[in-house]
């Protein structure tokens, strides 16, 4: 038997360090070649780490949370054969295996898929008592569609679960332990008894990188919102003509594309408003192609893919590519490319967007435009009093590089072309 030991990859990009996020894996844990052992963030995107080899987890490199260079060793495993671990290399730095593990049998790569089968004879050892989780309302758990299906059938809400998945995923034998407790959520939705639960949860990994991003953010831009109000009553009935036309053989588009084709045409007199600040160089620099960030909210926190080219793209076109990204970027699979390179942010919570927001500036961008709710009220046009669908634009500017004026003027141009979308296809 020998050791094989995997050291941290350079990612490229000039990356010198990276952040462990999560172990799949643990000490005594039988691995399997292309197996994804760790999941590491960087500046810009969680990049899966895999094991070349076949063996036995021996020791690990770091705990979650803690930043780890390059060449940096990251985990041991155990191999059959001699492994690329020299006999003169100097003692393990890393957490050794237990010693209740050292007497675990020889390595068998095949007997990975059997561990992956349940064993219905063992008599499984008792749980602990789980104690409710204290998490927020709007706070969105991790967990398979399986599980939140059970959990839904069950009245289970998961915002109570205690996951004990990697980064806090809750797995079905949680909510088998959570059941078994007695927790049911009459129990946590009525009454007037005490609680004195808390629980202490480490920023790490995205969340980590979020919090640094915001923090920068709105220290070395100098933030200012505009609002403005759009009538997009006659774009929504643009929009459900051609899905009632097209829909089913192109897809349905949603407003997002409208609204990117709308920062396309509306930056060609306003250059400055797409554009990059670096305030290290005090270089401010303007581009001619449109990639356009897409605020998207994942389980793990905001993350913005990156809509490229979309000076190029019809609206099909551009719908498909936020769709994908999207669904990238949600599971985890978004590249760095993917996620990087944006010269102006859209950003919307949909039907939560509010009436008002005040949109974080995503550095070293200059602008980004937040989209709030579409409501109908009432509305006086030429002394008539009729109900028309609203819905705010609330935007953010760095005022180090774009004046009051510009900005004003920019967000009144994106008004005029949604408020009158045949404009937004005239060239």
């Amino acid at each position: 038997m020998g050791t094989h030991v995997i050291k941290m990859p350079d990612i490229g990009e000039g990356i010198a360090e990276v952040e462990l996020s999560v172990w799949h894996v643990k000490v005594g844990d039988l691995v399997v070649e292309d197996q994804v052992l760790a999941d590491v963030m960087t500046d810009k995107a969680m990049v899966d780490i895999p094991s070349p080899v076949h063996g036995k987890v021996i020791a690990l490199g770091g705990q979650p949370g803690e930043v780890m260079a390059v060449g940096s060793e990251l985990i041991r495993i155990e191999v059959e054969g001699a492994g690329n671990l020299k006999e003169s290399a100097s003692a393990p730095t890393l957490k050794p295996a237990a010693a209740e593990k050292a007497t675990a049998p020889p390595i068998n790569p095949a007997a990975q898929v059997e561990k992956a089968k349940p064993d219905t004879t063992a008599t499984p050892a008792p749980r602990p008592a789980v104690a409710p989780v204290a998490r927020t309302a709007d706070e969105r758990p991790l967990a398979s569609p399986a599980v939140r299906k059970r959990a839904l059938d069950a009245g289970i809400q998961l915002r109570l679960v205690q996951g004990s998945g990697p980064a806090g995923r809750i797995l079905h034998d949680d909510l088998d332990a959570y059941l078994q407790q007695g927790q049911s959520r009459s129990a946590h939705t009525s009454g007037y008894g005490e609680r004195h639960d808390e629980q202490a949860i480490p920023v790490i990994g995205l969340r980590r990188k979020i919090a640094q991003r915001m923090q920068e953010a709105t220290r070395q831009a100098a933030h200012f919102s505009y609002v403005e109000e759009v009538d997009v009553t006659a774009l929504e009935e643009l929009r459900v003509q051609l899905n009632e036309k097209w829909g089913a053989s192109r897809g349905k588009l949603t407003l997002l594309p409208f609204l990117v084709r709308a920062l396309v045409v509306a930056v060609r007199d306003f250059p400055q408003i797409n554009a990059r600040y670096d305030d290290q160089a005090q270089v401010i620099t303007r581009h001619g192609a449109v990639h356009v960030g897409i605020a998207t909210q994942g389980d793990a926190g905001l993350m913005v893919p990156v809509v490229r080219h979309a000076e190029a793209r019809g609206l099909w076109a551009s719908a498909e590519e936020i769709s994908r990204l999207a669904n990238a970027a949600r599971s985890g699979k978004a590249s760095r490319e993917e996620m990087s390179g944006s010269t102006i942010t859209l950003t919307s919570l949909g039907a939560l967007g509010g009436i008002v927001s005040t949109p974080v500036l995503n550095l070293p961008e200059v602008a980004i435009v937040g989209v709030n709710r579409i409501v109908e009220r009432p509305v006086v046009i030429k002394g008539q009093i009729v109900i028309r669908k609203m819905m705010n634009l609330s935007s953010s500017f760095d005022h180090r590089v774009v004046d009051g004026m510009d900005a004003a003027q920019f967000i009144q141009a994106v008004r005029a072309l949604l408020e009158q979308p045949a404009t937004l296809f005239v060239e």
